[in-house]
């Protein structure tokens, strides 16, 4: 029986330690089928050292989503590497120190602009940079396409000492509508996971991520697991695969429904 993604070729970003969600969905991806590159920085190699635990080998590029050079050149170096693109997962998000952590009223605009930049407009010019790639048909019979996912933190409300990335994540999913309704045409579709907290080298950069993760522990109405990134990695690879070929626009939480529940 072949996997949901048989065929598919998927540009994955964001894998940093194997408790990374793109990890999870890139294993995952493999296992149903994808054919997959990842991208990393500024270490891509630990990224590399990474991927070996993979079920498969893959290559992985240096990729910078706030310089122009990498974006321009990423469509040859996709091209020569799987020939074509049907799908991307960003995973990506970063905000300086003084953006975070009870700061929000003292932060200067430069250190809001570098997480804006890098957490939402990123979604937007990765996306544009594969766009060519996504909308070149991979058959006689196919039709160009494609489907981006990206990963929030729910933005409706403000998460204690989580500051400018809050705005930033608001800002994500409001680009990924955006994308959602221009490249409709195209047959490309954006979603979004809006995952709950997970205990990656990501989310323990962010200060009272304890704190954060305990609101999962009594108020989520699904049991919470802190170390187990599957079930994101699973939504992602849903959204990446054809069961999902009439949603954009959407954001799909895997938050054990804590976002749909009062205090």
């Amino acid at each position: 029986m072949s996997g949901i993604l048989e065929g598919k070729r998927i540009l994955i970003t964001g894998v940093l330690m194997e408790s990374s969600i793109a990890f999870h969905a890139a294993r995952l991806a493999q296992e149903q089928g994808a054919e997959i590159i990842l991208s990393a920085f500024p270490r891509p190699t630990l990224t590399a050292r990474i991927a070996k635990k993979l079920p498969k080998p893959t290559n992985v590029i240096e990729l910078d989503v706030t310089n122009d050079e990498h974006l321009a050149g990423l469509e040859e170096v996709i091209r020569k590497e799987l020939g074509g693109l049907d799908g991307i997962l960003h995973s990506i998000g970063f905000a300086p120190q003084d953006a975070l952590g009870g700061n929000f009223l003292e932060t200067p605009f430069e250190s809001v602009a570098t997480a804006m930049h890098v957490s939402a407009y990123s979604l937007k010019s990765l996306t544009m940079a594969c766009l060519p790639l996504m909308t070149e048909p991979s058959g006689p019979d196919a039709v160009g396409g494609g489907s981006v996912v990206g990963m929030t933190f729910d933005a409706q409300y403000a998460w204690h000492q989580y500051d400018w990335m809050g705005p930033a994540k608001a800002a994500l999913e409001s680009t990924s509508r955006y994308l959602a309704r221009y490249l409709g045409d195209k047959n490309v579709r954006c979603n979004l996971v809006s995952a709950g907290p997970i205990g990656s080298m990501a989310a323990k950069s962010i200060p009272g991520f304890t704190d954060l993760a305990d609101t999962w522990n009594s108020r989520s109405p699904l049991a919470w697991d802190l170390s187990d990134p599957e079930p994101a990695g699973r939504a992602v690879v849903a959204l990446l695969s054809d069961w999902f070929p009439k949603t954009t626009g959407e954001i799909i939480h895997v938050d054990g429904g804590l976002h749909a529940v009062g205090g």
